[in-house]
């Protein structure tokens, strides 16, 4: 009996940052970490991030209608692209969250598609894929 199955990739849902505090400011932290207000740093950085973005909420949707933008999660396959190709037509991507091209694209079917990348957040792609669109990413 087989009962082994291939499960996809677990693609992350965040994305790795690095930042650099003064002593004071990691002291205050870390106090309040201390005090049982936060988990870790990481709690407290993610909380004030999310009170910060909280304040400009209407901003930022004005934004994204201004600039024409997708919010959140776009995937683009290889369907995708080679139905745009053969359409004769040229992909201007522009996502505010995670931009994801599909690891079975090819270097030369993203460069013939995709005119233009603006991503504000991440693209995940394969090396050759990005490597190929670097003069098309803004």
């Amino acid at each position: 009996m087989n009962n082994v199955r291939t499960l996809r990739d677990k693609t992350p849902d965040s994305e790795k940052i690095t930042i650099n505090l003064g002593y004071v400011d990691l002291g205050r932290i870390d106090l309040l970490v201390q005090e049982g207000f936060y988990a870790n740093r990481t709690d407290f950085i993610r909380m004030a991030i999310r009170n910060q973005l909280g304040t400009h909420t209407e901003a930022v949707s004005q934004s994204i209608a201004r600039h024409t933008m997708e919010l959140g999660l776009r995937d683009y396959s290889r369907a995708d692209l080679e139905a745009m190709q053969r359409a004769g037509e040229v992909l201007h991507v522009k996502v505010v969250g995670l931009a994801r091209i599909a690891s079975d694209v090819s270097p030369e079917l993203a460069r013939a598609t995709i005119g233009s990348l603006t991503v504000l957040g991440a693209l995940q792609a394969s090396a050759a894929v990005k490597a190929a669109l670097a003069d098309r990413i803004t």
